[in-house]
């Protein structure tokens, strides 16, 4: 350790210094000392300390072994529900009690930092799109309900989705499936109850209903086909029914949307669907190994869409073209979005990495750079990892399998622990693939901290990391996941306090049970000192 970790030591113990709780603790100490000095003249506390001090001189070992063994044990229970709520939230108990109702005591209201980051859904919260690095989004990946979903909570008995997750879908659905004129259509007025609905069978039912009155019905193809079909030859089979049925419709739209906004509204309902299904058609036939079809879908549906580049096909394709081993094509793919005007993705940054390090990683080999240095493309390889990392830490554990995997939730929080999972859910194999690569990111990922020592306050590539992933990553991932939190948060003090607390009463306990005479005069040496 030199100057700068000496540096680093000083600049954490002067924030803790700083902190709430610390300057609480401080008040409440003078305020002792103070009531202290006004009344030890009033109330005499002198003489009774002397009485406090025959009375313990007349305790019997016993007591003392009681008392350390009764303290020790509740400083335990303390210590552990400390531990438990640090795991659980990410703070300390007791430093928010401090927070919440010594701090207003001490006049630190107006100086009190702001709130936690929300995070939003969607673009079109208009008062929060100056926090866009905490807006959640759908995943581009996200894998089916009633074929997958469903068949993982059927065998472990595990909901692998969250409340919020599946409330962000309903969401989705209805923006992406209804629109001001379904009223106009028995059919599509029984879908729109149908995605607000929160019991599965309750939309299944609904979607049944819509196609008895309507057997065109696109987006009841589409419900029953993401949620009733319980493999994905059956989702697939739904969907090519709403194709043909979500076709019909768009045409129609397509030759009366200049009539009124409302038709234009039916218009880009429309679209939503049809681009919806043929994008699901092409997950559908990348899944059952049909991957050249799937490309070809997803390549014709970027061309006659290009203005829809916000629902990111193109990482959809960028994970067909590597089960392809087809490298220039995925090259190609990057060189076209992996723009600096382009919000960036762990797929496209990780991707990058992937190519660059396939050039070196099979001759790789940490002894042999260490001696001669690194080449010009290990170097270049090298710096697209620490990007990588430097855009997602959570990623390379999974991808090193430190870390285990789950399902990917529907929607994902960018730069945060699940969008590492949702990357590392597909991608991994593509890595295992590459002789050498996944050693080559055993090697140099960690090299990215030494970079960026305070990540929350200054990036290096990259804006500095959001502070709001944690909180909107319990949202998104199940709860028998260990959410990944990035930068590591220390241990609060009073974990530290509380731990020593039970240890040294647990010391006393055995020394008072080992020797109890010479305890007891320990005791009364020290209550004599003290009076």
């Amino acid at each position: 350790p030199g100057p700068g970790a000496a540096l680093r030591r000083w600049e954490q113990l002067r924030r803790r210094a700083a902190a709430p709780w610390a300057r609480g603790l401080l008040a409440v100490a003078a305020a002792a000392a103070l009531l202290y000095g006004l009344l030890r003249v009033p109330l005499r506390l002198r003489d009774g300390l002397a009485a406090v001090t025959v009375f313990l001189s007349t305790l019997t070992p016993k007591f003392y072994f009681a008392l350390t063994v009764t303290s020790s044990f509740i400083s335990g229970l303390i210590f552990v529900f400390e531990w438990w709520h640090f795991r659980k939230y990410g703070t300390s108990f007791i430093e928010q009690v401090s927070v919440s109702h010594l701090r207003p005591l001490i006049g630190g209201a107006e100086n009190s930092p702001p709130p936690p980051a929300a995070f939003s859904a969607g673009d079109n919260d208009t008062s929060r799109q100056n926090m866009p690095e905490c807006k959640v989004w759908r995943n581009p990946l996200n894998l089916f309900r009633g074929a997958e979903y469903s068949r993982y909570m059927w065998v472990t008995g595990k909901e692998p989705l969250t409340y919020y997750d599946m409330n962000l879908s309903a969401q989705d659905h209805q923006n992406f499936f209804t629109c001001d004129t379904d009223a106009l259509r028995p059919s599509d007025t029984v879908m729109q109850k149908a995605w607000r609905e929160r019991n599965p069978q309750a939309r299944i039912k609904a979607a049944y209903q819509a196609l008895e009155l309507n057997n065109d019905c696109a987006t009841a193809y589409v419900l029953l086909a993401e949620e009733e079909a319980t493999t994905i030859v059956d989702a697939e089979k739904y969907f090519k029914q709403a194709l043909k049925a979500g076709e019909m419709i768009y045409r129609k739209s397509q030759n009366c949307h200049s009539q009124s906004p409302q038709h234009e509204a039916q218009l880009r309902r429309d679209t939503n669907v049809l681009v919806y299904v043929k994008r699901r058609l092409a997950m559908c036939a990348r899944k059952l190994g049909r991957i050249r079809e799937a490309v070809k879908m997803m390549r014709d549906l970027m061309k006659e869409f290009p203005l829809l580049s916000m629902l990111n096909i193109h990482e959809n394709l960028l994970e067909a073209l590597l089960e392809l081993q087809a490298y220039a094509d995925v090259q190609a793919v990057l060189a076209k979005y992996d723009d600096i005007s382009l919000p960036k993705s762990a797929a496209i940054c990780y991707t990058a990495a992937l190519l660059k390090a396939r050039a070196v990683s099979e001759r790789f080999s940490p002894e042999t750079a260490s001696k001669r240095g690194l080449s010009t493309a290990e170097i270049n390889a090298v710096e697209a990892i620490h990007r990588a990392v430097e855009f997602n830490p959570h990623v390379p554990k999974y991808l090193l399998e430190m870390k285990s995997l789950v399902l990917p939730p529907e929607h994902i929080l960018k730069r945060g622990d699940s969008e590492a999972v949702a990357y590392a859910f597909f991608h991994l194999q593509h890595w295992k693939r590459i002789e050498g690569a996944l050693n080559l990111l055993h090697c140099t990922w960690e090299g990215t901290f030494r970079m960026i020592p305070y990540p929350l306050e200054k990036g290096h590539l990259f804006y500095p990391y959001p502070s709001c992933t944690e909180t909107a990553d319990r949202e998104l991932l199940p709860t028998f996941h260990e959410v990944s939190v990035y930068p590591q948060k220390e241990l609060p003090f009073f974990i530290h306090f509380t731990a020593g607390l039970c240890s040294f009463s647990a010391m006393l306990a055995l020394l008072t049970h080992q020797f109890p005479e010479l305890m007891v005069i320990f005791a009364k040496a020290v209550s004599s000192v003290s009076a």
